[in-house]
């Protein structure tokens, strides 16, 4: 993959991230790179005081720097921003944050040598992986303390995981890994310890993650939605899209068109279709597509905000094209932050429906004529009652997760940082409620599987049979009681990994409408906006 001046996609971060995709900087970035860092050889010459170039940080800028000692300054600005505590940060999050701080130290306005920033990118190419703490980012000033272990290994200091085929990360001093891929250490110059730190690439980094995630997961959703409403006798008239135009969110036609699409030609929704005495289907079945459209909507959102940070150059100070170096704010996340908070209210929400609808497959009042917790003989067996205590007790806690963190600032650096973001706690609890959601939704889809399976002999839909099928081949149909966890595991490593986003094309003749929603979905609705005042649209 190239890096250059240009922006990163997400795609981008994610095969990096996720897949050890090797990167290689475009000769344009190093001559970017030439010119940004003649500016500050320039300046550390001179006799005027700049930031991160002849002085101290934060509430320490006041006092300037000798040319003899700045060289330590930079060694000292990243061994004690290096205070990270906690568990280890995954080491997918590690190598987004990695990628990401490479792309904006390409883009020439952060002053840093090309040398640095190629052991940068050595250092992912090589899959060694600095230690980053969960604790230590006030997101704010950057991402301080993950960027700056980061840092510290490209200064052959601090640990490493590297990983070995077939035996995992293995925990290594950074020399050690560093000697071995022949590696040499960086010795920071000027500036280049706190363009290395001052970035909120950690907080990017896990909302691109989670962004690809969740459109896996609302996918996900959508069969699971699906599938419940044919386990329980539900209708999908709801979902016609005359009465879904009546509202028009994109995620919301999107969803339905899914959840349509999924049911098509469904024996259990047709055999039910005329004399069925309900008048209405209950809101976790009849309103998915609002819930699920909803959200859809909010990660389109949280996308926008993550590609303009993808090509934004984050640093403080900033090496300007005129050759200008000025201080600014643009290393406070909060645009970052916000979204982060705001998509783990859609993921509290969706997964909250996805437990309210599996609960009704278990109690024998609302479920259709389906035995008591779908058990094989009840009273003996409880059949999925504790797999619902387990969403529940998911559920309640990702309503926690849904609680802001950005709202929040804790002052540092003697009131100099009087105001911060916590984008850094936004992105980690998000990362804990993406893991939940995909959790419940494979517990709905446990659920739902075996309550379709004592439908029979009515058949289901053959996107629905086509993921009953997959469940099958690892977690068994309905039977008496038995080890439940493993078969919940499985379920959900299927879900994380995308096994049950259904490909409803290959058994409807609706692929245009589809298509239709889709560009709907793309489309900017400001422009539409302005072109039906104009009288262009009808």
């Amino acid at each position: 993959m190239l890096v250059g001046v240009g922006p990163l996609t997400a795609e981008d971060v994610v095969a990096v991230a996720r897949n050890g995709e090797q990167v290689e900087i475009t000769a344009e970035a190093i001559e970017a790179m030439g010119r940004a860092r003649k500016h500050i050889e320039q300046l550390a010459s001179s006799n005027v005081p700049v930031y991160g170039v002849s002085t101290g940080f934060g509430a320490l800028a006041q006092r300037h720097i000798a040319p003899e000692l700045r060289t330590q300054l930079q060694k000292s600005l990243i061994r004690s921003h290096a205070a990270g505590a906690g568990p280890h940060v995954e080491r997918e999050v590690v190598r987004a944050l990695m990628l990401l701080r490479l792309s904006t130290l390409c883009t020439g306005h952060t002053g840093v040598r090309v040398g640095t920033v190629q052991t940068l990118a050595a250092l992912l190419n090589a899959g060694i992986t600095p230690v980053v703490h969960e604790y230590g980012s006030l997101g704010c000033s950057g991402d301080l303390a993950p960027l700056a272990h980061c840092a510290l290994a490209l200064m052959g200091e601090g640990e490493v995981t590297v990983r070995n085929s077939g035996r995992g990360d293995e925990l290594k001093s950074a020399a050690e890994a560093l000697a071995r891929r022949g590696i040499v250490p960086v010795e920071l110059a000027e500036k280049e310890g706190l363009a290395l730190i001052n970035g909120t690439d950690g907080m990017l980094g896990m909302l691109v993650l989670a962004i690809h995630d969740l459109r896996k997961l609302l996918d996900t959703a959508d069969l699971a939605a699906a599938m419940s409403i044919e386990g329980l006798m539900g209708t999908d008239r709801v979902l016609a899209a005359d009465l879904q135009a009546l509202r028009p969110h994109p995620g919301q036609a999107v969803s339905a068109a899914h959840m349509r699409d999924i049911l098509a030609g469904s024996p259990i929704v047709a055999s039910h279709r005329e004399g069925d005495g309900r008048v209405q289907d209950p809101y976790s079945l009849r309103c998915s597509p609002q819930v699920h459209g909803a959200a859809r909507d909010t990660v389109d959102y949280a996308a926008t905000v993550a590609d303009r940070e993808l090509a934004s150059a984050i640093d403080n100070p900033t090496v300007l094209d005129d050759g200008r170096v000025e201080s600014n704010g643009n290393f406070h996340g909060a645009p970052i932050a916000y979204v982060l908070d705001f998509l783990a209210i859609p993921v509290a929400d969706v997964a909250s429906m996805s437990e309210r609808r599996t609960d009704r497959f278990l109690d024998t009042s609302r479920s259709q004529g389906l035995p008591a917790f779908l058990a094989d003989d009840p009273g003996v067996d409880s059949g999925h009652m504790i797999a619902q205590y387990t969403q529940a007790a998911i559920v309640s806690e990702l309503k926690r997760l849904a609680a802001p963190a950005s709202v929040d600032s804790i002052p540092s650096s003697a009131m100099q940082e009087d105001h911060v973001s916590m984008g850094w706690s936004s992105a980690r609890k998000l990362r804990k409620a993406v893991d939940g959601l995909g959790r419940v939704l494979a517990i709905e889809i446990l659920t739902a599987a075996r309550g379709i399976d004592l439908r029979a002999p009515l058949e289901p839909s053959a996107v629905t049979g086509e993921a009953i099928t997959k469940l099958r081949e690892t977690v068994g149909g309905p039977g008496p009681d038995r080890y439940l966890a493993p078969e919940i595991e499985q379920a959900t490593r299927l879900v994380m990994d995308g096994a049950f986003v259904a490909r409803p094309s290959a058994h409807t003749n609706q692929p245009a409408e589809r298509d239709v929603l889709q560009e709907t979905r793309r489309e900017n609705p400001a422009k539409r906006h302005a072109q039906r005042d104009r009288g262009e649209l009808a």
